[in-house]
């Protein structure tokens, strides 16, 4: 057992296999440790999220090395049956890779049984175990930018059905018109840890199988009375954000939220809202809405300008960090930041928005929360006075917000897998500037460098639970910082992460800006394993 430094709030346990994995993880389960937040599992790794106030490291690691690792997991009386037309692209090339036939592949895969081990990559996800394993085959080389959902693939020890479109690297077999996820279903994952899975083949069965049908989904009625605000621009979807959503991770669902929480905090206390009302997080300028009612607003964030005009045509500029009064038939325009790259608006008692599995977050790569913002939204405003406080009016930026042109130093904690990269590499992430490329979103920031980070061999890592900050390196060689949409695990080795203090400043630094890494420290594991 290895216990890695992820974070200064997470570590990352090494196992020998995916069997001590789920030992450990069902033995902290059934004996919590005090100061542990959240866990996720993963093939010969758990990821752990502590608070370090409460425990350290050093213990965490100690306490951890004394869990039985012997037990094994008891097989689960939940049996889910997945029907398949084996028809995949990749299937000819399995049959090839196995030396088997495509009626032989089709064969072992069905005539196994299944065991979901974790959840992760996207909600709904499951990492399947168990089946044959002369199906055992390598990941594609070049993955492909889009799978259609209900793929069901395999890769390594590993089989699996994408939940929805999105790019992936494993070998499709075939497809299912089942859906794994299903935000209006409860659980919204088809698939739960634990569960024990059989595929069928739909064409063999003569039309035998029955296909559970999708639950219909509620359409959305717009409001057209009552307090709100109408967009009217949204050069860039705005989305709903709150300090995130946590305890989804059994479904592959990870935190997400607001990418600056001080600013996020700060333009809700000067509204004097209750603490993580949801606000709208707007990147870039441009966005502008109608108000049709007496409302009070603000923004903080990146610096912009902020123009209200009235029902006259009459014009006025207000400041950000400052409580703006709004009366009915005013407009409300933000321009293009001069610093930073995310701005939030929060509305006095709050928008009217349902929230999802437990938040208002909006999670772009998993599509969980509420709808993107775009022009010809209407956004209801609440009308209760319960927890509101008196507007703060001495708030300000928690930091020196990036320009385009600035270089933005990051302390980062090195690990987990810092040594699978040379020294060269290590002196590559932390000596060279790295450019914020335009393909940024809040999934991750995408940086190029003039020397690519080199590692020690092009091993393949198996599947291992990411965090906030964490800096993966592809193929490639040119690093990826993680933000708050990221996925929950990942394929790719991490070489460090950027530390908790620096995850606000990280989410607005802007496209063309260039960031420096400065390791907090040297890489090594955690003291107190056995």
């Amino acid at each position: 057992m290895r216990v890695l430094p992820v974070s200064l709030t997470t570590v990352l346990v090494e196992l020998a296999d995916l069997d001590e994995t789920l030992a450990l993880f069902a033995a902290l389960q059934a004996e919590p440790i005090d100061g542990v937040e959240e866990m996720v599992p993963a093939a010969r790794t758990l990821m752990i999220r502590f608070r370090p106030e409460l425990i350290s490291p050093a213990a965490l690691a100690e306490q951890v090395g004394r869990r039985d690792l012997s037990a094994r997991i008891e097989p689960s009386r939940h049996l889910v049956e997945i029907p398949v037309h084996y028809d995949g692209e990749d299937l000819a090339d399995v049959a090839e890779l196995t030396g088997l036939s495509v009626a032989e592949v089709i064969r072992r895969h069905t005539g196994s049984e299944f065991t979901v081990a974790f959840c992760g990559f996207a909600p709904g996800f499951g990492y399947l175990v168990g089946g044959d394993p002369a199906l055992h085959v390598p990941r594609r080389k070049s993955p492909r930018t889009r799978v259609l959902a209900g793929s069901v693939a395999i890769a390594g020890a590993f089989s699996g059905v994408y939940p929805q479109e999105s790019p992936g690297g494993w070998q499709i077999i075939g497809k299912t018109p089942v859906r794994m996820w299903d935000i209006d279903r409860e659980p919204g994952a088809l698939l739960q840890p634990g569960y024990r899975v059989r595929f069928r083949d739909m064409d063999a069965a003569g039309g035998s199988i029955d296909v559970p049908r999708p639950l219909p989904h509620p359409v959305p009625v717009g409001r057209t009375e009552g307090p709100q605000f109408s967009v009217l621009a949204a050069p860039i979807p705005a989305v709903f954000q709150d300090l995130g959503r946590f305890g989804q991770t059994g479904q592959g669902v990870s935190a997400s939220g607001a990418l600056d929480r001080s600013a996020f905090n700060a333009v809700n206390r000067v509204v004097g809202n209750p603490v993580n009302t949801p606000a709208l997080e707007l990147t870039l300028g441009g966005f502008s809405f109608a108000c049709n009612a007496r409302a009070v607003i603000a923004f903080a964030g990146a610096t912009v300008s902020v123009t209200v005009r009235d029902h006259a045509g009459m014009s006025r500029e207000c400041q950000t960090y400052a409580p703006i009064a709004l009366e009915p038939g005013d407009i409300v325009t933000i321009g293009h930041p001069r610093k930073g790259m995310r701005t939030y608006l929060a509305v006095r008692r709050g928008f009217a928005v349902a929230p999802v599995l437990g938040s208002a977050a909006t999670d772009t790569l998993a599509v969980v929360g509420p709808p993107v913002v775009t022009a010809g939204s209407v956004l209801a405003l609440k009308q209760e006075t319960a927890g509101l406080s008196s507007v703060a009016l001495d708030e300000a930026a928690a930091f020196d917000l990036p320009g385009a042109d600035d270089v933005v130093t990051l302390d980062v904690v090195l690990g987990p897998r810092t040594d699978w990269f040379t020294q060269q590499g290590l002196e590559t992430l932390t000596n060279q500037f790295w450019q914020v490329t335009p393909q940024s979103n809040r999934i991750g920031i995408r940086l190029a460098g003039d020397v690519s980070l080199e590692r020690r061999d092009s091993a393949e890592l198996p599947s291992e639970g990411t965090a906030t900050g964490a800096i993966q390196v592809p193929h490639s060689g040119q690093p990826v910082l993680f933000l708050a949409d990221h996925p929950l695990t990942g394929g790719y080795p991490v070489i460090g992460a950027v530390a908790d203090h620096h995850l606000d400043l990280a989410g607005q630094i802007p496209v063309n800006a260039k960031i420096r890494f400065r390791p907090l420290g040297p890489f090594a594991d955690i003291a107190g394993t056995r």
